[in-house]
């Protein structure tokens, strides 16, 4: 990756949505994003959440998204790097992205070295002190026993099932309050990784999950990134090697 190549991050594009008829509009903005970072971008990381539903069964995958895998692709055949990371709503991807495109999937989080500087990327959703209702819900989803009894069952009901779920979700989600970066969760894990790792200071923790925009300075010198969303913001994050900025993108001039 040449130093002047700048590293995009975006997440929760939540693609494929039932409940939100602007879905299909979606898809078609985020590949025009994608295809204006093609000549430019070292790096992407997709910090999760990409699509509403994914299921990858061994022979099959569902239907959809080809546009967007198509804009994955080409950037891939351009030497982009791209890194996903499973979150709460793509939690079922596995190796089809990564054997077909060349994409590398993670699944937690990732501390890693970018042109100097370090980050902590990770969606967020398993970040930080949990509400005990969805850690268990997270752990039935993460189960394997769990998850190859799922396979069995015909995705007839279970793809209309998943999609039902995630619209009785989204239209029943509580208003998270405002930022607040004294107590806010994702604050308060990364001051206490920096306590932790007092060798290994991060410069940036990177986050997605919340559908907010947000990038302050910590306490610990750190900075906080939420990345927003592309239900609402179209946003994005930039890191040319010196700065990171919080963009939106706002489609072809």
């Amino acid at each position: 990756m040449e130093p002047q190549r700048p590293v995009y991050f975006i997440s929760d594009l939540h693609l494929g949505t039932t409940y939100d008829a602007s879905s299909r509009r979606r898809e078609k903005l985020v590949v025009e994003f994608l295809e204006s970072i093609a000549d430019k971008a070292g790096a992407l990381y997709m910090v999760g959440d990409i699509l509403d539903y994914w299921y990858e069964y061994r022979t099959v995958v569902p239907r959809g998204y080809v546009r967007f895998f198509g804009a994955l692709a080409a950037l891939a055949d351009k030497g982009v790097k791209i890194v996903w990371f499973i979150g709460n709503h793509d939690i079922w991807l596995f190796d089809y992205v990564r054997d077909e495109i060349g994409v590398e999937v993670i699944d937690g989080q990732l501390v890693t070295e970018l042109y100097g500087r370090r980050f902590l990327i990770s969606h967020g959703d398993g970040v930080g002190r949990l509400p005990r209702g969805f850690r268990f819900i997270r752990s039935v989803f993460r189960n394997r026993v769990c998850q190859k009894l799922y396979a069995a069952i015909h995705p007839r009901w279970t793809v209309p099932f998943a999609h039902r779920w995630s619209s009785h979700s989204r239209q029943n989600e509580k208003e998270l309050p405002e930022f607040d970066i004294a107590t806010d969760s994702l604050a308060v894990f990364a001051q206490e990784w920096q306590a932790e790792h007092p060798q290994e200071p991060v410069d940036y923790f990177v986050f997605g999950h919340r559908h907010v925009m947000v990038d302050r300075q910590l306490p610990c010198g750190a900075n906080l990134i939420i990345l927003g969303d592309w239900l609402k913001y179209f946003s994005y994050g930039y890191f040319d090697g010196k700065v990171f900025e919080l963009r939106q993108y706002c489609g072809k001039n």
